[in-house]
């Protein structure tokens, strides 16, 4: 898989990276939310699978920054799966990210075991699918505030 990922934190970009590399993926990442959008709208359709997408950043936030990928004119604009990753892990936080057009939400630190079955079920679902994180591994989920 190839993912398109937002995180403004060069640590948390770093360890995403290997974390992803050890799993066989590869990611792209983005410093902020406006330059994952510029990035996504100059890709070709299928270049990114998934976009990760930190939530809080400067620049632009993941909201915004979904918002506008959903907006935008690419072909894949509408239904690129779009995972929030935040130490904000309430389920007001949930809500928020998947109004703004996300697919799901997970929790930092990330970790891949639940990563791997938000993937899986996006998969199943469809591409597009609004799945909660907190249906799918609720049992998995640790409340951890990193910042």
């Amino acid at each position: 898989m190839r993912f398109l990922c937002a995180e403004d934190n060069e640590l948390n970009a770093e360890i995403l990276t290997e974390l992803l590399k050890i799993e066989g993926a590869e990611c792209t990442i983005c410093e902020n939310g406006k330059k994952l959008v510029e990035t996504f709208g100059q890709s070709v359709p299928g270049e990114y699978d998934m976009i990760l997408m930190d939530v809080q950043m400067p620049v632009m936030n993941g909201y915004e920054a979904t918002k506008a990928i959903r907006q935008s004119s690419h072909e894949l604009a509408k239904t690129i799966p779009v995972i929030a990753m935040t130490a904000n892990a309430f389920s007001e936080d949930i809500q928020h990210s998947l109004a703004a057009g996300m697919n799901a939400h997970i929790s930092k630190p990330v970790e891949m075991e639940v990563l791997k079955k938000t993937i899986k079920s996006i998969k199943i679902n469809g591409r597009g699918a609004q799945i909660p994180i907190s249906k799918l591994c609720r049992q998995d989920m640790e409340m951890r505030f990193v910042r």
